[in-house]
């Protein structure tokens, strides 16, 4: 990382910025050029791992992609708050990042679906909602084992 300052490597802030976001974006190989997308997600420590969840409908692109190859980056931000210096006439943003990459495979079991679907709604305070078992079998499930991540923050002066 080029700026070594502005680095976050405590798992713990990492975990707090990727809990505090409402939106992951996952880029998955497609030829030339990458192909992103921003996704709701869910997440679990596992095994002294992560694993990020999504979600989507019985169809599409990103299916396509994953049956090629089962690697997966990922990228979460908040925190955004422009601030100015006006002494050095100069403007910056205020954020928080996490960036990582993984192997991303589609969760087939029944079970293993409704838990994972589970923790999605739990990452967004619903817990507690029950998962609809009539709507959970045509929503498709993947799941993104991370293998490495890092952080960085820019605090607003």
């Amino acid at each position: 990382m080029r700026r070594a300052d502005r680095e976050i490597t405590d798992r713990g802030e990492l975990l707090r910025i990727l809990a505090e976001c409402d939106v992951c974006r996952i880029a998955l190989p497609d030829g030339s050029f990458p192909y992103i997308l921003p996704l709701n997600f869910g997440m679990e420590e596992v095994d002294g791992g992560l694993a990020l969840y999504f979600h989507g409908a019985a169809e599409g692109k990103k299916y396509e992609l994953i049956e090629k190859a089962d690697t997966a980056s990922f990228e979460v931000d908040r925190g955004h708050k422009l601030f100015f210096d006006e002494k050095k006439e100069m403007c910056s943003m205020a954020y928080e990042s996490v960036v990582g990459r993984g192997r991303i495979s589609e969760i087939t079991d029944a079970d293993e679906k409704k838990r994972a679907l589970g923790l999605i709604l739990a990452h967004y305070g619903r817990g507690d909602f029950p998962v609809n078992e009539a709507s959970a079998a045509h929503t498709r499930v993947l799941r993104l084992d991370v293998i490495e991540m890092t952080g960085k923050r820019r605090a607003a002066k």
